[in-house]
């Protein structure tokens, strides 16, 4: 009977995680492209905000994970470190969605073994196998495939959208060197409960001088669309969702498990964004995107086997 429990708790927490994740890329690509509201530093803003404040009350008040102290002061400039590049990742996929599909943007961000496996090897020179380095051809001639096929390719927009895949992936990897020691580690929760923070001390400025007015603009959109301030809420609550519902996940299931749940929910966001958003696709593009997934899918197979 508890096995059963255990598999409905886990589906609903896959659905869940599927939600959030793909709810946050659709309502960030909604609200970037009606409204007139074409602020992407400010929606990272209001993302990170949610993100603090939700962090806090689950950590602090509801104790869903033990808090874990910063213990330096250089522990913490690594977090900081850390969170200006998860903002600057976050920013720039944010900024692709004015421009892009919300189908090529997955396939490109699709990409992220590929720049992780770069980082890992330009800054710890970590080497992989032949066989694993063969699987990211398929992952970078997709993406150069589905670029050819994309009927609303967008230079700035496709330039945007790398640099968040590399951003992100540079992330992961600096993650894994600068909170190496075992008493550094932090669990998810606990790294956006101070990555958050100083993601918004980082956003703010930078969305005053680069979205100048956004503030005013903001408020006055908001006055003529009701519905845009509930938008607003439910995604940025949703963007807290996400990273929480990832920490579950990996939680209660396998690396494995995780790693082709992962590769399924950018399928699934690019089918719901086509039907949703009605883009026109192309066959060569549906081609180029299968490739990259099949190439990330075979190099998760490849390093597995490796371990």
């Amino acid at each position: 009977m508890s096995s059963k429990k255990d598999a409905v708790f886990i589906t609903s927490l896959v659905i869940l995680w599927y939600s959030t994740n793909i709810g946050v890329i659709l309502l960030n690509k909604f609200l970037l492209s009606n409204y007139g509201f074409s602020f992407p530093i400010f929606l990272t803003m209001c993302h990170m905000s949610a993100c603090a404040i939700l962090s806090y009350i689950s950590i602090v008040f509801l104790k869903l994970v033990p808090v874990q102290q910063v213990k330096s002061r250089s522990q913490f400039l690594r977090i900081a470190t850390l969170s200006v590049v998860f903002c600057a990742s976050v920013v720039g996929g944010n900024i692709s969605l004015s421009y892009l599909p919300v189908s090529f943007n997955q396939a490109v961000g699709a990409t992220t073994p590929f720049f992780t496996a770069l980082f890992a090897y330009l800054i710890t020179r970590k080497r992989e196998a032949w066989a694993t380095y063969t699987c990211l051809v398929p992952v970078v001639a997709g993406v150069v495939i589905a670029t050819g096929g994309e009927p609303s390719f967008h230079l700035y927009g496709f330039i945007m959208c790398i640099s968040a895949t590399a951003a992100r992936a540079f992330k992961s990897v600096l993650q894994g060197v600068l909170l190496s020691s075992e008493g550094e580690k932090l669990n998810s929760m606990n790294l956006i409960l101070y990555m958050a923070p100083v993601a918004v001390v980082v956003l703010l400025p930078a969305a005053l001088v680069m979205e100048p007015g956004v503030f005013d603009l903001v408020v006055a959109l908001g006055k003529e669309h009701k519905f845009m301030w509930i938008l607003l809420l439910v995604n940025s609550t949703m963007a807290y969702g996400a990273n929480l519902c990832n920490f579950l996940v990996t939680k209660h299931t396998s690396a494995l498990t995780l790693q082709v749940l992962g590769n399924a929910k950018g399928a699934v966001a690019v089918v719901i964004s086509i039907l949703i958003f009605q883009n026109p696709v192309t066959f060569i593009g549906i081609a180029g995107y299968t490739m990259t997934v099949m190439g990330v899918i075979a190099y998760g197979e490849s390093k597995r086997r490796q371990k």
